[in-house]
This record gives structure tokens, sequence and C-alpha cells, in this order.
């Protein structure tokens, strides 16, 4: 039995009913309940209505391009692997390395757990060609000072984010729409 039909069936919904109250139709509420895994849209309207994470309508333990999910999500584990890039934000490789680490160490290889670390891939690569284009401006010493601390600031800002997200609705914030790992 899929996630979607076992959630609608606890709050004694028809697929009609939850189609008025989430505003998809009919047919995407069968295909999904047949296996199919929504997304965007669709799954945050059908999260909402059914007042739970969004997450929690995958199938966690479906295969995921040939991967499959191995290990159950502990979110307070999860937000600590966030939280650990916080204070290598100066030494980017660090940054990914020490929750890559810790992911391994606490067991926790998930989507959630990959998509953070592809974040801050991400930045590591976002950041030192923001900070090139600000020296190769020769806006001067103090404009790149600047430069330097809003970037850590940014990623700083990224990972308290997530960290407040994954505790109120068990999901990421800032996210990418692909993943790296």
């Amino acid at each position: 039995m899929s996630k979607l039909k076992a959630l609608r069936e606890q709050q004694n919904l028809t697929q009609e009913e939850l189609s008025e109250k989430s505003g998809v139709s009919v047919r995407t509420i069968q295909r999904i309940e047949a296996g199919r895994d929504p997304k965007g849209h669709t799954l945050r309207a059908l999260g909402k209505s059914l007042g739970i994470p969004d997450q929690e309508l995958l199938n966690k333990h479906a295969e995921i391009k040939g991967e499959a999910q191995s290990a159950p999500v502990d979110y307070n584990r999860v937000k600590l692997i966030n939280l650990a890039a916080l204070p290598f934000t100066v030494f980017p490789p660090a940054n990914i390395l020490v929750p890559l680490v810790l992911m391994f160490a606490l067991k926790q290889k998930n989507l959630i757990t990959k998509q953070i670390i592809s974040v801050q891939i991400m930045w590591t690569i976002f950041a030192p060609i923001v900070f090139m284009i600000g020296i190769f401006l020769k806006l001067g010493n103090q404009f790149t000072l600047v430069l330097i601390i809003l970037l850590v600031l940014t990623n700083v800002f990224i990972v308290l984010r997530n960290a407040a997200e994954i505790d109120r609705r068990q999901t990421l914030y800032y996210k990418l729409n692909f993943r790296l790992l």
C-alpha cells in the first residue's frame, strides 16, 4: 500500500475529498497511490492538505536511480550533519568533508544529508568564482574584505536556515533541484 493511500485512509478521506482539499486531480492521486512519487507542487499541496511534512509522502525505501535508501532518517542527526559545516565556512573543503564523514559515521546516508552536502559543494564552487570576479573588478581592498565577509555570512545563513527548517518541517529550505552525490 502506498504512503499516500495509508495517510488518506487514516484521515478517512476519499480520493475525491483529498482532490478537493488539495487541488490535485483525482487521476494524479490515483497515479501516486499506484506507486509514482509526487513532485513539486503536487508534493507540497498534498503534504499541506494532509498536515504532514512533504517528505513523508515519498516512499523512503524506494529505489531512486538504482540506489536504495538504507537508513531511516534521524532528524536530530541530520541537523547535526548540517550544522557541522558552520565552523568550517572559512575553510571551504572542510565544510564538505566534515558533513560527509558525519553522514557515514552517523549512518545517515539519505536524500536530505546528500542534499545538504550538495548545497555545500555548490557554495564551495560558487564562492571562489564570486571572489575572483570581485578581485578582477579592482574595487579596492575594502570591497574585497566586505565580499569575503558576505560570502561567509551567506553560507552561515544557508546552514542556519536549513537547520531551522529541519526542526520545523523535516526538510531543507535551501536545496538543489538535482543531486551531486
